[in-house]
């Protein structure tokens, strides 16, 4: 049954088009400034609206931290010259690079919470309904929809083969020693479980005709109105503008 609440209802292509404008929007615009007001102002309230503002958070954190200190190691010990405000050893952190590690992670963290929100309001399902029936081959949306949903089902098979290895008295919580040896045990099930997933999948598939050539009649799509087509071309008009701008020196770096 498809979720109420009205971020959820909105139509997969819509989240996918507000996901993309901004991430494109927060790469070309940079600064401070367009990466907080794309993040307060568009994806927080939609996932506010959609009840999952908790979740996409956790998920932004987890994919921008990563890249964020990377980027923070880098630019802030690796620019030379500046206004020097600490020192590891012979690295330099200073206030200019800094200021650029800042907006790297401010930027990672729009895109990735973007990401994220398409991600936790669009069910699979309804993905490759509206693909398929704006003309998708029906392998490349289930392709598609295979990809989004690879990370999620590994790591409820990983939860579950953990859960079984401790019931069975293997230590995989003790210190880094017993969590190293604890991998080989957990990445077996795992890879064993994700190919036998995907043989099953792939049986299904076909006793269902799946590889049946000429067109398919869907018994259900998403919904799709005018006011959601009309935000669509309003998307790409303004992603366009925002990069002819750019492009041009019409639109100057903000702050």
């Amino acid at each position: 049954m498809a979720d109420a609440r009205p971020y959820h209802r909105l139509n997969p292509l819509t989240k996918a088009a507000l996901a993309v404008s901004v991430t494109l929007a927060t790469l070309l615009l940079g600064g401070f400034a367009a990466p907080a007001a794309l993040l307060g102002l568009v994806v927080l309230p939609g996932a506010a609206v959609g009840g999952v503002a908790g979740r996409v958070l956790r998920l932004a954190l987890l994919a921008a931290l990563p890249l964020a200190a990377a980027a923070f190691l880098v630019l802030a010990f690796g620019r030379q010259g500046g206004t020097v405000l600490f020192a590891l050893g012979p690295l330099e952190a200073s206030a200019e690079g800094l200021a650029a590690a800042a907006q790297v992670t401010l930027r990672l963290l729009a895109m990735a919470a973007a990401l994220a929100l398409f991600g936790v309001t669009t069910p699979v399902p309804a993905l490759v309904a509206d693909l398929e029936r704006r003309g998708v081959s029906p392998r490349l949306a289930f392709a598609a929809a295979a990809t989004l949903g690879a990370v999620p089902a590994l790591v409820e098979q990983a939860r579950v083969v953990r859960d079984a290895q401790r019931a069975r008295g293997l230590d995989i919580d003790g210190g880094v020693a017993a969590r190293v040896r604890g991998v080989v045990p957990l990445a077996g099930p795992v890879l064993l479980g994700a190919l036998h997933g995907i043989e099953a999948r792939s049986l299904a598939l076909e006793a269902r005709a799946f590889g049946r050539p000429g067109r398919r009649d869907l018994l259900w799509a998403p919904g799709d109105g005018g006011p959601e087509r009309l935000l669509r071309w309003a998307l790409l008009a303004a992603v366009v503008a925002i990069a002819a701008g750019r492009l041009t020196g019409a639109l100057p770096p903000l702050p």
